[in-house]
């Protein structure tokens, strides 16, 4: 039984259609969803009222609309959500293999399902009744049910019609889960049509390439895209490493690693730039290969990737922003890091190149790096003590600079010339500061160094003394604490 409730607003706008004689069903990614008993993202509606007549119905109701674009979307707001509602429509011929050259209006449910990719998306469904009604024209409820991505009809007529659908494919077959396989003479007629999809934009396949990557499955998808040679269109770079082989630090050749390294990130459910730097990380290494076998060296192949990296994501069409965090970290996954051998002062120059925002992705990159040459842990010993030593770094130090009046301001408030005195009671004042933050006041500080400043040096001195030990207690608690956060004591 299913278990996913359609939304009342979904009910509500179809309801206004109806009562006002129109048809209206849900369809497309919603219906496949729902019987898959997933939430769906969207829920669409398709209609025989055109544009005109759908946003008069639910002006009539004082429902807010916008009609959206050329295929006979329009945007219904209700109750603060967006419905979908498209009438149904015939396409002209795809003259550029990417668009229509004209979108007609049917008063046809069928008419309008034909027209659609993959039998799974092809599927409407009546809701008006108690046990909703699938409209299944392909047998795409039955291709959910064995797990197959099938296109409507001849797949060479909806590729040709538009190539990105057969980008589409392969990201279904992935994203649906590993058991989901495409059905023959679809695989095969992706791989027969691959050269169509010069004829689609590069931001298109960008969005699709993006939602491979960043689902579950990425690594499968990749497989997918280089088993029909349409990464050959994409990013024809990755294709290099297959079958190149590495050195005695890894067990798979370059595309398997990048693979694997992508795969890991996936498991994990890292970010998007994490998973496109593991996937690109090391595109360079077929170009900066030098040697074979088990000592075959790639020097300088991070500082080669990273340019490799920025013209593939130029390429795509990816916002700067994106393309400079995943350049970055692809530039600086190589970093060098023995407990032993790297200083604080080395890790500091680690943060100022790569951004104290980026140093937990770029360990993570680290991680995928590791599993993805065939390392049994991610995070090793000497990761954790790097985490602890960026934290180390990055926080304030401890010291008379975190007080609100400084050395200056005592000699002014005592009426004073430089002296140890001046030392002295700053120490003082951050033992007590340290022990209560809220004496860390103007105010305060003022009254209580007027107070030490009527003390002999030698009292001060006994007292700083003992200020210095609390503070150096401070530290190392502190120290000991950032320690255990990363299992280290």
């Amino acid at each position: 039984m299913n278990k996913i409730e359609i939304p009342q607003y979904v009910l509500f706008g179809i309801n206004i259609l109806k009562k006002n004689n129109f048809e209206a069903f849900l369809v497309g990614g919603c219906v496949r969803d729902y019987l898959l008993n997933k939430i769906p993202k969207d829920w669409d509606i398709t209609t025989n009222a055109n544009p005109e007549e759908i946003i008069k119905v639910f002006n009539q109701e004082n429902i807010k609309t916008l009609y959206e674009n050329d295929f006979g979307t329009v945007a219904v707001f209700i109750d603060e959500n967006i419905l979908e509602v498209t009438t149904y429509r015939v396409e002209g011929n795809y003259i550029d293999r990417r668009h229509p050259e004209c979108v007609n209006w049917t008063k046809n449910i069928e008419e309008d399902l034909k027209r659609r990719d993959l039998t799974i998306n092809a599927m409407a469904m009546d809701v008006s009744q108690e046990t909703p009604k699938i409209i299944d024209l392909f047998n795409g409820h039955e291709d959910l049910k064995n797990k197959i991505i099938r296109t409507v009809g001849d797949a060479d007529e909806r590729f040709s019609e538009d190539a990105l659908r057969m980008l589409r494919a392969v990201r279904f077959a992935s994203v649906l889960g590993d058991e989901w396989v495409i059905f023959k003479t679809t695989y095969d007629s992706i791989i027969k049509n691959g050269e169509l999809l010069k004829k689609v934009s590069f931001e298109r396949i960008r969005d699709e390439l993006i939602k491979i990557v960043t689902s579950k499955n990425a690594k499968k998808g990749i497989l997918l895209l280089k088993e029909t040679n349409l990464l050959h269109y994409i990013i024809p770079e990755l294709e290099l490493g297959y079958g190149c082989k590495q050195n005695k630090h890894h067990i798979y050749d370059v595309f398997e690693h990048n693979l694997e390294s992508l795969n890991f990130a996936a498991k994990k459910d890292f970010n998007m730039h994490i998973r496109f730097a593991a996937l690109l990380h090391d595109i360079a290494k077929p170009e900066s290969k030098r040697g074979e076998g088990e000592n075959a060296t790639f020097y300088n192949h991070e500082i080669i990737g990273a340019e490799i990296t920025k013209k593939i994501l130029k390429r795509l069409k990816f916002a700067k922003k994106d393309i400079d965090k995943i350049v970055n970290l692809v530039r600086y996954h190589l970093f060098y890091y023995n407990v032993d051998e790297v200083t604080e002062s080395s890790i500091r120059r680690l943060i100022k190149n790569v951004g104290i925002e980026n140093m937990d992705a770029l360990i993570k990159l680290r991680m995928c790096d590791r599993i993805g040459s065939g390392c049994p842990k991610a995070e090793p010993y000497k990761l954790r003590h790097l985490k602890y030593l960026i934290e180390k770094v990055s926080k304030d130090p401890i010291s008379v600079k975190m007080l609100k009046i400084n050395g200056q301001d005592v000699m002014d408030i005592l009426n004073i010339k430089p002296s140890k005195k001046i030392g002295l009671i700053l120490e003082i004042l951050l033992a007590e500061v340290l022990e209560n933050p809220e004496k860390n006041n103007v105010d305060f500080l003022k009254e209580r160094t007027t107070k030490l400043g009527m003390l002999e040096d030698s009292e001060l001195e006994s007292i700083a003394k003992k200020s210095k030990i609390e503070i150096d207690t401070i530290i190392s608690k502190e120290d000991k604490m950032t320690k255990e956060k990363y299992w280290l004591v």
